[in-house]
């Protein structure tokens, strides 16, 4: 599949498209590629989509040259694509990825008609300013060379708590080789240090778009997912747990969350409001 780039200011986002129909963009999370998403994308495409999948800033096929990383500038980058392709368009995004989705909705509503949320943080950790700080700083630690690529690969698939994807080792893999480029680590050590989801919080309230949430009930990320869940619903969102599964549910049990993503998309498309002229 062809690699397309959007110019940004400090560098170019690496983006690829395919099928046809209604604008679906998807974003991976930290430290993850597009091609995690590549399954997802396909099967979405084959149901009548067009479905572009990007790279993060300095992750995957994007350029090293970025100094500024986070929900807000990876928001950006995603309002500047769906511009550049033509919108609105249903934003689906994993864990950081869902973070930027719903900044964008609410910094542009026109350009977002829905939102689809894998494991999305939409608030900090309720950890204290403290503790968020002395994490900030072990991250400058263990992504460092030589050992970050493989610590974080390691990290990785810890995170595919539940049933594991048949293609994780292969994946994997790819993630490890990738952060070996040059400026690869960097770049997600400057993002691990920059992440802070209040952006995202404190724009909540004006949350309009309709939104589909799916949480792994074993996401160790979340102290309590379905504490989280609930918190999500309380938010107007239609969250759900999704049994057998970490933070990666679209992948992990993708028998489960893509039919219920295309029932979403297809309750979007029955409403008029967007994909009516695609």
């Amino acid at each position: 599949m062809n690699i397309s780039y959007l110019s940004r200011p400090e560098g170019r986002i690496a983006y690829t498209v395919q099928g046809s129909g209604p604008l679906l963009v998807a974003i991976p999370g930290m430290g993850d590629l597009a091609s995690g998403l590549s399954r997802l994308a396909a099967e979405l495409a084959s149901a009548g989509y067009r479905v572009a999948v990007m790279d993060l800033r300095g992750h995957g096929n994007s350029d090293t040259s970025f100094r500024l990383h986070g929900d807000q500038a990876t928001g950006e980058d995603l309002l500047a694509l769906i511009e550049q392709l033509g919108g609105a368009a249903v934003v689906l995004g994993n864990s950081m990825g869902g973070s930027a989705a719903v900044w964008a909705a609410v910094e542009r509503p026109s350009a977002i008609a829905g939102l689809v949320l894998y494991s999305p943080f939409l608030r900090n950790p309720a950890s204290g300013a403290f503790a968020q700080t002395m994490i900030k700083l072990v991250y400058r630690l263990l992504f460092l060379p030589p050992w970050g690529a493989g610590l974080w690969s390691s990290l990785y698939r810890g995170f595919n708590k539940g049933r594991r994807a048949p293609s994780l080792p292969e994946h994997v893999a790819a993630i490890k080789a990738s952060l070996r480029e040059p400026g690869r680590l960097r770049s997600l050590r400057e993002l691990a240090v920059q992440l802070d989801h209040q952006v995202v919080e404190d724009r909540l309230a004006d949350l309009k778009t309709p939104g589909r949430v799916f949480i792994g009930q074993s996401d160790p990320d979340f102290s309590d997912p379905a504490a989280e869940s609930a918190w999500m619903k309380g938010l107007g969102l239609r969250a759900e747990l999704v049994p057998e599964s970490g933070h990666y549910p679209h992948l992990q049990r993708p028998e489960l969350v893509l039919p219920a993503t295309v029932e979403f998309l297809t309750e979007l498309r029955q409403t008029g409001l967007w994909g009516a002229n695609a």
